[in-house]
Order: C-alpha cells, then structure tokens, then sequence
C-alpha cells in the first residue's frame, strides 16, 4: 500500500537561486506556511552546483546576483561559481531553510484540482516514485535542460582523434596542461573558459562563427567600501538599467563605446572589427563580461588566439574551416550553448486535461495565463537573475497574504475573451532562445502580460502593484457554481 502524499502550504521546486530565495522569503512574509523544496540533484546551488569548468564565475556582479535579504559581502564582485554555491547553501543555512529540502527528487508532473484547491506533485526519489500535495506551486527550476547541452553535430566528428567536450559536463579529470585546445562558441562559457584553460597551459583557440559584444569590469567594485553593499546593488540597478536603454535607443553609440573600450585592451592593431565588433546591435544578444579585461589579456600575451570563421569538417588532427585553414587540437571544446527546457521539464495537467505552457501568456513574468495556484520564477536576461526572481517570491507572498485575508483558496490570472496580440516572451536573437520559442510562454503588449526587462518598472509592478487588479480571479473551495468570484 503507498504512503499517502505528504502535504505542504507552498511546493518549491529546484533548490537554486529561485528555489532557496524563495523559500527564505517564505519564512520571512508568510511564516504560518509549511514550506518544502524537491530538488532534483544532491546538493542546492542549481547552475552553480551543475557547471563546474575552468573559470566558471558569475556573469553579473554579486551584489545584484546575492539576495538583497543577505547582501554578498565579499571583496570581489565577480567571483567563482564553488563561492556562489557556497553562498546560497549558507543562506539557506541562515533563514532556516536547509532541512526543509528534500534532495534527489526530481519532479515529473504536476495535477492541478480545482475540487481540492490543491497540485499533486509526481516526483522521482530513491526507492521509486514520491507524491506531494500543496496548496500553491512554486517552480524554481530554471531555464535549460540540466541533462542535455545544445551540441551540433559537424561532418567528420568520427575522425578526430582527440577529445571533444561539452562545458555542461566537463570531465573532473582532463588535464589540459600543455594540450592544444579549440574553444567553440563566443559566448559567456567560451570567453570565461578560454583565458582559464590558458592558466592551465593549454594553447587555446576560441573559435567563433561569428564575435559576441565583450565588456570588461573591475572584479573588485571600488565603491562598496565606501557606500555599502546596499547602496552599490542600487548603483549597479541603475547603471544596468541605463546601460541598456542606451542600447536600445542609440545602439550605434553603444556599439561605438563598446569596441573602443575593447581596442584599449588589445593589442595594438588587433583586428578587433573582425573579431569583437558583432553585426547585431548591442543587447539584441546578451553581452559578454570579463573581469578584469582576463580575455583581452591572455590575447595580449599570446596564450589565446580568436579565429572568426566558419566549420568545413572535423580532422584527424582538428578542424578544418571553410577558409581553407586547419586548427590543430588535442581537446575540442564545445561552448555552443544551452537546449531551453522550462519547469525542469515537469508535465503540467488541469483537472485531468493536459496543458502546454507555450499556450499561455506571461502574467507580470511570474504567473501564467489562466493556471491557477503556481508561479514561475524566470530572471532578467539584461540584468541579475535574482533582481526578477527575488521580485517574484515577494509578490507570492504579497499574493498568498492577500489570499489568506480574504478567506481565498484559488487564485489564478484570467486571460478571458480580450483580443491580446502575443509576441515572444524573450525579444533575444541569440541562438538558445530562438530554438526554444515554441516551448516558451508569450508575452501581451501591455500590462499585465507585458514582460518587462525593466527592474524599477517591475518593482512598481510587483512590489506595490495592487493584487485584486481585474484580471486575478480568487475562488474558495466551494460548490462548483460559486468557486470563482
């Protein structure tokens, strides 16, 4: 016979950033809740547990990644990801959440019923599978597939006589001291790896099909000993914010700034329009940081080299481009990128009928369209991750309280009969969100269902927004015929 399905107030799923923020502001704004986390690995951290290449390190500053909750109070801003994992399991520590997650339980699928006012969770767990129920679901679990990296298959693969690795899943083994090593891709993971693996003493190769914008920042933000942590994960906000604006509004200007910023620290007559100056406007694509110029360094140095050409075949001996000329390698490493794998791939059914979640709108970028009793934590891709999804966990709260004054069990963000013109939920080119989009949410052109890329805007939205706002509909566990109002 099996156990009955242990019930909780708020179902977290995924012990990250999202989950373990969550979680901590549970505790902190709903304290009567029970709370409970499935996470599907053995230890929290989410990206920064999973990811664990050379150089691997926060592609936003810590004082805007770290929970404003729990300021990060290190000296460096830009720090490695074994710190990151570090600092969110002593948060969780801190706040009191640690021992209410529940590890090696991967959720599958998840029923909403509206007769019980409650999802039951499937879940994957040593000895077989597990059941919970809740009252509200909460899905922390990320963007990308945690089993699986986005990986093109190239003619002659088979004759390569080295060894060819995904950063997903770098062998704690290889040894790349004195190795010829060809990096591809041109994004955040090959420009991190590229100047560590030279610290290695690889020979190192980035090979790109086409360049990604490239910033450089200080490692260490000068301000903080001056002006706080606080005051500098506000500082940083603005700076963003602004940053991308003018990006959006004057992209010429910016591209201008941004490849006479790189010029700088290059070596003299490097070819840096072949090489860093993209055919993209800035922040069509996400823009690259490196601390501390480490890339342009290394290149200064001789340790990297950046080829800007297009795959013919792979070779016994490497790889050999459309342009005629052959990159000798011992070790080919493919930073192409990420597959796109929403709700850590969990199945989502309404009273028995199967839904799919590319058939809903974004409800302020943490809800969705006419599913009641769950959120979905999605961060910035301009920003921070943890600016939205901290946002989000502090309006579930807001939203739970306000459910518990008026005596609600049901919540749910309704569509209805409004004539709403969809667009994609992520305005990106880059290669991973233009894969996924027919697996992803949409978005509205105006408010609620617009999703906005915007910090200030969305802490309007939903720090002080009002929760009763005409399109969230709040329903009791009553008959059938009085259950929405």
């Amino acid at each position: 016979m099996s156990a009955a399905p242990e019930h909780v107030d708020v179902l977290i799923v995924g012990a990250g950033i999202s989950g373990i923020g969550a979680a901590c502001r549970l505790r902190e704004r709903c304290p009567g809740k029970s709370v409970l986390i499935l996470e599907a690995r053995a230890r929290a951290g989410g990206t920064w547990d999973l990811f664990r290449y050379p150089g691997i390190r926060s592609d936003s500053d810590m004082y805007t990644l770290g929970f404003p909750f729990r300021p990060w109070r290190g000296e460096k801003a830009i720090v490695d990801g074994a710190s990151i994992r570090a600092y969110v399991e002593e948060t969780a520590r801190a706040h009191g959440v640690a021992d209410r997650i529940r590890f090696k339980h991967k959720a599958l699928r998840a029923s909403w019923s509206s007769d019980e006012a409650r999802w039951t969770v499937e879940a994957e767990a040593a000895g077989g599978t597990r059941h919970f129920t809740c009252a509200f679901l909460y899905l922390g679990s990320g963007y990308y597939d945690y089993d699986f990296g986005y990986r093109p298959e190239w003619q002659g693969e088979a004759d390569f006589a080295g060894k060819i690795v995904h950063p997903q899943f770098w062998p704690e083994d290889l040894d790349v001291a004195g190795k010829r090593v060809v990096i591809i891709g041109s994004g955040a993971t090959a420009v991190t790896l590229a100047p560590a693996l030279a610290e290695q003493g690889a020979g190192v190769t980035m090979l790109q099909r086409s360049p990604s914008y490239v910033v450089s920042r200080p490692s260490r933000d000068s301000l903080v000993g001056k002006i706080g942590p606080r005051l500098t994960r506000w500082k940083n906000v603005l700076l963003g914010a602004w940053f991308f604006k003018r990006a959006r509004t004057k992209p010429d200007r910016v591209r201008a700034a941004i490849r006479k910023l790189a010029a700088v620290d290059l070596p003299p007559g490097y070819d840096v329009d072949r090489h860093f100056n993209p055919t993209y406007n800035p922040w069509d694509q996400r823009v690259c940081l490196i601390p501390d110029a480490d890339l342009f360094k290394a290149i200064g140095r001789g340790e990297v080299a950046v080829v800007t050409d297009r795959i013919a075949r792979f070779t016994r001996d490497g790889v050999a481009l459309e342009g005629g000329d052959e990159l000798k390698a011992d070790i080919v490493v493919t930073a192409t990128g990420l597959v796109v794998k929403l709700l850590g791939g969990m199945a989502l059914d309404i009273d028995g009928k199967s839904i799919t979640i590319a058939d809903h709108l974004s409800y302020k970028g943490a809800m969705l369209s006419d599913v009641p009793n769950l959120a979905v934590s999605f961060g910035y891709t301009n920003a921070s991750w943890t600016l939205k999804s901290d946002l989000t966990a502090r309006f579930v709260c807001r939203l739970l309280n306000h459910m518990d004054k008026e005596g609600a069990a049901i919540v749910t963000p309704v569509l209805g009969d409004a004539a709403i013109e969809r667009k994609p939920m992520l305005d990106f080119s880059s290669g991973y969100v233009q894969r996924a989009q027919g697996h992803m949410p949409s978005q509205g052109t105006t408010p609620p269902w617009r999703v906005h890329q915007n910090y200030p805007r969305d802490v309007i939205a939903l720090r002080f927004g009002k929760i009763d706002d005409g399109v969230m509909r709040f329903g009791r566990l009553t008959p059938a015929e009085d259950r929405v109002t």
